[in-house]
């Protein structure tokens, strides 16, 4: 039986390791699938999930506004789909993921998604927000915080190393410019 998942996390915390590995799981049992990520998320390059760990693989993107039922059913007419992967999840639209529950619905694939729950404020994406409550599982990929407790909340850094508080929502970045936080270590970086 075909269902939506959600696979989410932190920052660092593995994600698209575990999607590429999935994915490699299928396909080694002769079972095709596809792989979907953000368009404007290229920092592995154009089309292309990559993991922190080195290893990655070609996908197809999605832009913000794309009918993404239109997208994978055009897909299936190619050939046989056993699975639909989509990395940075937190991108969708709410619509793209009733899209994507359509997919699940009416066209019998199951879609596995990958993102973050929050963001640096800690405020839930659009794209997170409409997976935790149309999801048929949800499963949480941990990660740890500097003092060894789970992590659930990421700071955004500045130039000098300080958590930001505000800025846009979305901005692409890595290692760099993001941190993993347990909450109690989150409200001390943004001083609450």
């Amino acid at each position: 039986m075909a269902k939506l998942y959600f696979h989410y996390s932190t920052m660092n915390a593995g994600k698209s390791t575990i999607l590429l590995q999935a994915s490699h799981n299928y396909r080694e049992r002769g079972m095709q699938t596809y792989l979907l990520t953000a368009q404007f998320d290229n920092r592995a390059g154009d089309g292309r999930i990559a993991s922190r760990i080195g290893i990655g693989e070609a996908a197809d993107t999605f832009a913000p506004d794309e009918d993404l039922f239109t997208k994978i059913e055009t897909r299936l007419a190619q050939g046989p789909c056993a699975c639909v992967f989509v990395d940075e999840a937190q991108f969708l639209s709410r619509d793209q993921v009733w899209q994507l529950a359509r997919v699940v619905d009416d066209l019998g694939v199951p879609v596995m998604c990958y993102g973050l729950r929050v963001d640096f404020r800690g405020a839930l994406f659009p794209g997170s927000s409409a997976l935790l409550a149309l999801a048929d599982e949800m499963r949480e990929v941990r990660t740890i915080c500097h003092c060894g407790k789970k992590a659930t909340m990421v700071i955004r850094q500045g130039p000098d190393g300080r958590a930001l508080k505000e800025g846009a929502q979305v901005q692409i970045g890595g290692n760099e410019t993001y941190v993993s936080l347990c909450r109690k270590h989150w409200r001390e970086a943004v001083g609450d």
